[in-house]
This record gives structure tokens, sequence and C-alpha cells, in this order.
């Protein structure tokens, strides 16, 4: 089943790309929100994007994946949103993005979110339509 999407507005954009972190719940079969978990948080063009620091078996990933929707909150916004899977295309463009933003943290910890390992873990944020 698709879930209606509809597009970031462009104040939702920049409070949200340059947010250093997101918070990020996925629905429960009951349409409940689990506890959400902080993230890094990336922008590439018109599109947010975040990433498992540990891998697919890192359990929000896993909860996000089997629920596809969800709930995030990130430099004042809070979106229900969809989450899709990210195109390929656009993998070295988010690495390029997490290392701008965040290798003041250092090159250990951006390594869990960038490089080969880290793209099948890439989850593509859509706001949710309403209804």
């Amino acid at each position: 089943m698709m879930i209606p999407t509809t597009t970031w507005t462009s104040d939702e954009l920049s409070l949200v790309g340059a947010a250093e972190e997101l918070q990020i719940a996925s629905t429960r079969k009951d349409g409940t929100l689990r506890p959400p978990v902080t993230i890094w948080v990336v922008r590439v063009g018109n599109d947010i994007y975040v990433r498992s620091a540990y891998g697919p078996g890192n359990p929000w990933f896993v909860r996000a994946k089997a629920s596809g929707t969800g709930r995030i909150r990130a430099g004042g916004v809070e979106k229900d949103v969809v989450f899709t899977d990210a195109d390929a295309s656009v993998f070295g463009d988010i690495d390029a993005a997490y290392h701008v933003k965040y290798d003041q943290f250092g090159a250990g910890i951006v390594g869990t979110v960038v490089g080969p390992r880290a793209a099948e873990t890439t989850i593509k944020l859509q706001p949710r339509a309403a209804g």
C-alpha cells in the first residue's frame, strides 16, 4: 500500500536540514508512536535523509523499515513522515553532506554513517500527506 506523501516546504527543509540532531519515532501497528530515538540528519537538495549508524540491525532502523511511517522532530519542525528507500544515485551526495555537517565530531563516528555499508541503511524522509 502506497502512503500518500507531500513535499517539504522551504522553511522545513532549512530548519530540519540545519538541525544537528533529529528525533525519529516509528509507528506501532496500533497507530501509536514508539519512543523517539535521536540521530543525525542531512539535507541533499530538496530531500531529507537519515542513516543507521550501527547497521541494518539497529532496532530503530528495523522498526522504521517495518512500519513505513512515523514522526520526526528537528529544528522546531514536528512532522508525520513516510520512510522510503533512497535512490542509490544520491548516496555519494549523502556521504558528502554527512562529512560537511559532522566531520567536526571525528572520523570514527562519522565513519558509521558514510560509505557502502552505511548506504544500505539510508532512509529518505517524506512528509506524510494529511488525511
